[in-house]
Parts: C-alpha cells; structure tokens; sequence
C-alpha cells in the first residue's frame, strides 16, 4: 500500500456550504443515535464534491461535526484511494486503469497520452485545469480500456479516442460517459452472439402458446398423528 499524507498546501480555513451541510446532517440522521460517526464516508466525500479535494481544515470541521476525534477522521480519509489529498484539477481529475486486464487491452498507451500531455503522474498541471494518476482496477474488466474522469467512466478507449476526450474537457465539455465503441453495458463488442431473437426473452412466443387446463387437485383428508387417540 502507498503511503498516503497530507497536501504540505493547505487553505487557512474550511466551512461547509448550507448545501453540503444539509446533506451531512441527513446522513448522520439516517444512524441511531450516538452512531453518528458512521456517516463519516458519505459526509468526507460530500466535502470532497464541494470543495474536489479533502484538505485539513476539513478533517477538523468532519471531526467536529460528528463528534469524533480528528485522528479517526484522518485515518479513514488517508486509507481510502477515492478521497483526494491536494488539489485536483478544475476542469477534469483523469484516472487512468493500469490493471492487467486494461494494460492487455492497450492502457499503456492511454497512460502515456497523459505523461506526454500533462507530465508526472500525481501533479496537478502547471494552468491547474488537471490532474492524472494510474489507478487499480475500478471494475470495468470487460470494456477495457478505460479511464474515470471526474465522476463518469469512459470505456474501450483508443489513444484517439482519449486525445479527443482531453480536447473536450480542456475546451470546459463535459462529453457523454459509457462506450467508446457504443456498446451496451458488458455486451460482447461485435454485438449480441446469443438470444438474438427477441421473442425469445420479451414474453411475446409465451403469450401464444395454449396451455392446456389442468384437473383440480384431489382434496387429501388431514393424516392423524402417530400415537393419537382415535
């Protein structure tokens, strides 16, 4: 496991907007009371949609919040990968998957359209519009190769592809998420090899069929229990 620390940039101060604020207090209220600090995952990560990163004057402020020590709040937000520790970039943080089945997929290539675009891996770029690192697997084995940017995953990428997908978000888009290639979900690239014939799962061969009436079941007369008077 990487070692995971503290931006040495910190902001002076932290406060939750009354949007953030509101969802946090509907978080801690769906625990009983005195576990409140059980929402502590859904509140860090509320601060991280406002604020795109968790800095310190925030840990305090979630610790306050739940009434917990600040080194337990800091202890989760330096385990989990998903919580930000220095600032990301405004316009896209890209995420890119090195995990075997994406590298066998091409991911290589997508992880060096990023070093020749943006530099070092775990840096924010010099105009601060972005922010890349190779990540673990996040479960998109079969549309690999793929890459998280901010909230949404893009699938079966090209280093075309990939480049044109950059474009957009440094141009302030924000392109529609899924496939590349336009498949759906999982499906198999070249499209469906099985049940290709609708009427085969949409009900309509069943609606056609007679069922033939059955004979009412005989009524069974209830068996009296071993060993029961008569």
């Amino acid at each position: 496991m990487s070692i995971r620390r503290l931006s040495p940039n910190q902001p002076a101060s932290f406060a939750f907007t009354p949007a953030t604020l509101a969802a946090a207090k509907a978080w801690m209220a769906s625990f009983p009371a005195g576990r409140q600090q059980s929402a502590m995952v859904p509140i860090l990560w509320l601060v991280q949609k406002q604020e795109g990163w968790v800095c310190e004057p925030a840990i305090r402020a979630v610790a306050e919040l739940l009434g917990t020590p600040v080194i337990r709040v800091l202890e989760v937000v330096t385990f989990y990968t998903m919580f930000m520790l220095e600032p990301v970039g405004t316009h896209a943080l890209v995420q890119v998957c090195g995990t075997t089945p994406c590298q066998t997929r091409g991911s290589e290539a997508l992880l060096a359209v990023c070093k020749r675009r943006f530099g070092p891996a775990n840096h924010r770029t010099a105009d601060g519009k972005f922010y890349w690192q190779e990540v673990e697997c996040m479960g998109a084995c079969a549309n690999a190769p793929m890459a998280a940017i901010n909230d949404r995953y893009y699938e079966d990428l090209t280093p075309e592809g990939f480049e044109a997908l950059l474009d957009a978000f440094a141009a302030g888009e924000t392109p529609a998420p899924g496939s590349a290639i336009g498949r759906q979900g999982s499906a198999p690239a070249g499209g469906a090899t099985t049940l290709t014939d609708a009427k085969l799962y949409d009900g309509s061969l069943g609606r056609k069929m007679k069922i033939p009436n059955l004979p009412p079941k005989a009524s069974k007369t209830p068996r009296k229990p071993t060993g029961a008077p008569a």
